[in-house]
């Protein structure tokens, strides 16, 4: 699954990209506004692509002056299909959480990062998580957990999922030798449970900065 744009695994078209923006506002949008927001395609394709919402009715077009405004029709029987599958990242992030959330061995900081953090990886794309542990952790168990948590993360999304697993004091190294991972993990985290990335930096660095 594409989990920058999810609904693509089930529109994979120039369409998803459209209904992605039209979900994402409910403010009307020129044709050329939604193409500058849908990022990829052309202006004739993305205008194409309007046109066919609007004959299927899950789009509506308004002219106003030299210009045709567009907004998702939500009355539409299709449009919670739509929403759902435009929250299928928001659902897989919120249900990642709650898995955490419900560890045996409390995690110290979790978080997805690399491709699927930035928005710009694809169905081919891993998902990369950093989980930092206490040093003092049942391995057993804790490695349990994350068995699980890849397990689960692959089945619903059919990416593999890479993790990251280091203790705090692993980390603390990291972090010392300013490791250009840190800065990463700093610039891209999303963030999944306990500590802030921020707040677990400054205590690998003694709380000095």
């Amino acid at each position: 699954m594409d989990v920058s744009h999810p609904i693509k695994c089930v529109i994979p078209s120039l369409d998803a990209h459209v209904l992605e923006v039209l979900a994402g506002t409910t403010r009307p949008l020129t044709g050329r506004q939604v193409y500058r927001l849908a990022g990829t395609g052309s202006d004739r394709g993305i205008r194409l692509v309007l046109h066919r919402l609007v004959r299927q009715g899950l789009a509506i077009a308004e002219d106003q002056g030299s210009s045709t405004l567009y907004w998702a029709n939500r009355a539409h029987l299709a449009w919670p299909a739509v929403e759902l599958l435009v929250g299928l990242r928001a659902s897989l992030i919120e249900q990642m959480s709650s898995r955490v959330a419900g560890w045996d061995v409390p995690v110290l900081h979790a978080s997805i990062f690399g491709s699927a953090a930035r928005l710009d990886g694809d169905e081919q794309s891993d998902i990369d998580l950093l989980l930092v542990r206490p040093d003092a952790a049942d391995d057993d168990t804790w490695n349990d957990q994350v068995t699980a948590l890849r397990a689960w993360a692959t089945e619903v999304t059919g990416n593999t999922c890479q993790v990251f697993d280091v203790t705090m004091s692993r980390f603390a190294e990291h972090v010392q030798a300013d490791d250009p991972l840190v800065a990463s993990w700093r610039r891209d985290g999303l963030h999944l449970g306990g500590s802030s990335i921020e707040a677990l930096v400054r205590t690998a660095r003694g709380g000095s900065r």
